[in-house]
């Protein structure tokens, strides 16, 4: 999906970005969907997961499980 299909979309830097152009955004969607796109390219795509998805990812990211050995 194209940001732009978004309207009304409120996108966010996690709290803990560096600040920097390298960073991921986030926008809550009505109906507790979750936009997420890169904010080098706020145009461009981004992913639109259901909230039992993004729960999940949220879920398996505090767990340590995508930590770099």
């Amino acid at each position: 999906m194209n940001s732009a299909d978004l309207p009304g979309a409120r996108w966010f830097k996690s709290s803990r970005s560096s600040g920097t152009k390298e960073c991921v955004e986030a926008a809550h969607l009505d109906k507790g969907f979750v936009g997420v796109r890169d904010s080098k390219n706020p145009a461009g795509p981004a992913l639109v997961f259901a909230p039992s998805k993004w729960d999940a990812f949220l879920a398996t990211a505090k767990s340590g499980e995508f930590d770099r050995a």
